[in-house]
């Protein structure tokens, strides 16, 4: 029981507890109105990614295979240590959330929970420390509505692919020495990045990214509770430029609404907001290459530039077009080898305007060697 005194007053921990201060905390309630309205004023203020994430298991949407397993050990208030793998925005971080919350109940979910994020140090020091520290904490009690509690806590290491490789191998033996009284979730996007011993202590689950009607669903959802007005071509193209990702779909969402209050959310607000190159521009450049005017393409490569268009968004809507464009195999080959030697040069920092010049010189060479 010390210990479990204890564990209840480490500050330390506390501060890393998903939502302590944001829940906690509640707004003072006029007398003359009601407690719904009350709690619909605290929610205006949440961003629409954290008010419309998921409450509990159920509510994950399109990945049936964790959803099964998850409800399964729910079941039985077990689970085993967790790695999620996959794209961002497809729900990794909102599954273990939700489990945790129906695992513990919200009385016992801030003491039983530790989340860390990438935000925070990764390095060895704060495996042997914090992370040690937290999983050697036993913990008892049962929750107030006498529902089985677990007698485990849950460590969140989120992006964890993003730690060093020397946290990686302590981690791996806190895993082992702590299974009696504490549960591993490791969360990242490249599993490649996390160690062999690692992902072999672990039940593994790729999460997909969002079908287009999955994430259609969602939007018209939010929409519908939001009281947004809408146009059917605004959604289609909310859910073609968030590509499979429904956290950037739904944080484009909330900014279209934010900056249309009167109006409804037309495609061409969409494109704006989300810094897509109209695909007129784009048929523009192509077809200035197809020409071979390379003054004309100088003018309009830094038009582009200079209208603050992001050089990768450019890169990634030529590169869809020119595989739909009638060239040979070859031609299209060494364009799109091109293209992954700009994108290199372009994520170490080189200049935007020549790396597009030199990409759409080929392009034109390619053509006028097709004509």
């Amino acid at each position: 029981m010390d210990q479990q005194k204890c564990f209840k007053c480490d500050g330390d921990m506390q501060a890393f507890l998903k939502g302590s201060s944001s829940q906690s905390v509640k707004a003072p309630k006029p007398s003359s109105s009601s407690s719904s309205s009350a709690g619909e004023k605290k929610q205006r203020a949440v961003p629409w990614v954290e008010k419309y994430r998921p409450k509990c298991v159920d509510e994950v949407a399109f990945q049936e295979e964790v959803v099964a397993v998850l409800k399964k050990s729910l079941e039985g208030a077990d689970l085993p240590n967790l790695l999620f793998y996959g794209p961002p925005g497809t729900g990794k971080t909102s599954t273990i959330l939700a489990a945790a919350r129906e695992l513990f109940g919200p009385e016992l979910y801030r003491q039983r929970v530790l989340e860390l994020n990438a935000s925070d140090e990764r390095g060895i020091q704060v495996i042997r420390e914090k992370v040690k520290n937290f999983a050697q904490l036993t913990v008892a009690g049962s929750r107030t509505d006498g529902k089985p509690c677990p007698p485990f806590k849950i460590i969140i290491l989120d992006e964890a692919d993003s730690m060093t490789n020397p946290a990686q191998a302590a981690l791996r033996r806190t895993m082992e020495k702590e299974s009696r009284t504490t549960r591993f979730c490791l969360i990242c996007n490249y599993i490649s990045r996390i160690i062999e011993p690692l992902t072999s202590r672990c039940s593994k689950f790729r999460f997909k990214p969002l079908a287009n009607d999955i994430q259609q669903e969602r939007l018209l959802k939010i929409c519908e509770k939001e009281n947004l007005q809408y146009s059917k071509e605004g959604i289609e193209a909310l859910v073609r430029v968030s590509e499979g990702d429904l956290r950037k779909a739904i944080t484009y969402l909330q900014s279209a609404a934010r900056l249309n209050t009167e109006r409804e959310i037309t495609e061409q607000i969409i494109i704006e907001i989300a810094g897509v190159v109209p695909a007129k521009v784009i048929e523009d450049v192509l077809q200035i290459c197809y020409r071979g005017h390379f003054e004309k393409l100088e003018i309009a490569v830094k038009d582009l530039i200079d209208q603050g268009y992001a050089a990768t968004n450019i890169l990634n809507q030529l590169h869809d077009v020119v595989i739909e464009e009638k060239l040979n195999d070859k031609q299209k080959s060494v364009i799109t080898e091109k293209m992954a030697e700009v994108d290199k040069c372009l994520s170490d920092g080189a200049d935007e305007y020549l790396q597009l010049l030199s990409l759409c010189s080929v392009v034109m060479q390619q053509a006028i060697h097709n004509t």
